[in-house]
């Protein structure tokens, strides 16, 4: 038996005025998930907790069974081993945007006006050149991600994780400097090297071409690096070991591949997928039915709910919801050819009116041949709630899908 896992990221939402009081699920015209509501069990899930508003990060660690409390290294690390960065014991890690700032070092925009993945890749091998000089023995190593998205990485010795956000989730407010979170000598390092880098890129990113063309065309220039989620290499065991099965990713963003990663899943390139709404979802759908013929978990991750609702776009919303629907429709009619099972779901509730996460419940919908069918034929928030499965948390799906497969052993006699 096999199970394919569905998340597209921030696919809650609220009921909003643009749409007449409905969400964008409730407003879509969505056959194929609606197809997988009727034909399976239902319900509500709690990601992280019920009111707690999850980080991608540690959202999906619990949709794949590790408590975050317990595992959650920091966001840095699994951006950057989606970017392909080996890293090593030691290694400091952070999330990064490119972002722009004023003449008084206020944010103004914490994406750049989400410049391109072509111009930021250019900027980030600018980055990468940066020497860190006041702090012996660290090396500085930037890569970019997508879009505005990068990956910073301090190596050397005696460094921490404790070391506070530059990126305050905020605009209109001054970009503060790093901070120590304790009074460890490797906190404070860390800190001296993380402001040196900062330092330096503004002066290299205020003057680089790609950003005098942009403000020729009144365009916003990627200025400034804004760096969160210190984190450092996890310890995790992998969800091959617990399960005793073989697990395949497929993902267009860096953090997804890296939290998939960490955890012990194979990642499957796939071309044109860019983690943005561009992304190349066809491929990324033929991927993932190639990959049931080898591997017993596929997780499918689609990133471009989560971006129309941080752009505050209900409506596009909805024709993103109904994008992936139709193209998700092989993987479904193979799903149901083999008598595999599918769960579709979100990581968290993004409602596109406020652009941010927040900690209402996902909808969640389970197909497959042993599954107790309700009577749910609407795959949303409010229909979901009425299902079979009642509301149930993140850390319980995985447990839940194991089941199904045959892979959870008898706890007692």
């Amino acid at each position: 038996m096999k199970v394919v896992l569905v998340v597209c990221d921030g696919l809650g939402d609220r009921p909003t005025k643009a749409l007449n009081g409905l969400t964008p699920l409730q407003a879509a015209r969505a056959e194929t998930f609606d197809r997988i509501a009727a034909a399976g069990e239902c319900g509500i899930m709690d990601v992280i907790a019920p009111g707690q508003p999850p980080g991608s990060d540690t959202a999906h660690l619990a949709l794949f069974g590790y408590d975050p409390y317990k595992y959650y290294p920091g966001r840095g690390a699994f951006e950057a081993l989606g970017v392909g960065v080996d890293l090593r014991p030691g290694d400091v890690a952070f999330r990064c945007n490119l972002g722009t700032i004023n003449e008084e070092g206020v944010v103004v925009d914490r994406r750049a006006g989400r410049i391109s993945s072509d111009q930021a890749r250019i900027l980030a091998e600018a980055l990468n050149q940066i020497e860190i000089e006041s702090v012996d023995g660290v090396k500085a190593i930037f890569r970019h991600s997508s879009e505005h998205r990068g990956v910073l990485i301090l190596r050397g010795k005696n460094l921490s994780r404790m070391v506070s956000d530059v990126d305050t989730h905020e605009t209109g407010v001054k970009v503060p400097d790093p901070r120590p979170l304790d009074d460890s000598v490797e906190a404070r390092r860390t800190a001296a090297a993380l402001k040196e880098f900062l330092d330096k890129a503004r002066k290299i990113l205020r003057d680089h071409p790609v950003n005098r063309e942009r403000v020729k065309k009144g365009l916003k220039p990627a200025n400034v690096v804004l760096p969160r989620g210190a984190g450092t290499l996890p310890n995790i065991d992998p969800i091959t070991k617990r399960w005793g099965i073989r697990a395949a990713a497929i993902a267009g963003g860096g953090l997804y591949k890296g939290v998939a990663k960490a955890v012990g899943f194979d990642l499957i390139e796939v071309p044109g997928a860019n983690g943005t709404v561009n992304t190349n979802l066809k491929s990324k759908v033929e991927a993932a039915i190639k990959a049931l013929e080898e591997y017993d978990l596929v997780f499918l991750h689609i990133k471009a709910t989560d971006s129309v609702s941080h752009d505050k776009n209900p409506r596009k919303k909805v024709e993103v919801i109904e994008w992936i629907s139709r193209e998700l429709t092989p993987l479904v009619d193979k799903v149901s050819e083999e008598g595999y099972y599918l769960a579709i779901t979100g990581d968290h509730t993004t409602p596109s009116e406020l652009g941010e996460h927040k900690g209402d419940p996902v909808p969640i919908a389970i197909m497959g041949p042993a599954v107790r069918r309700d009577d749910v034929k609407k795959f949303d928030e409010l229909s979901c709630a009425r299902g079979g499965l009642c509301r149930i948390r993140g850390l319980d799906l995985m447990r839940i899908l194991m089941n199904y497969i045959g892979r959870v052993p008898l706890f007692g006699e």
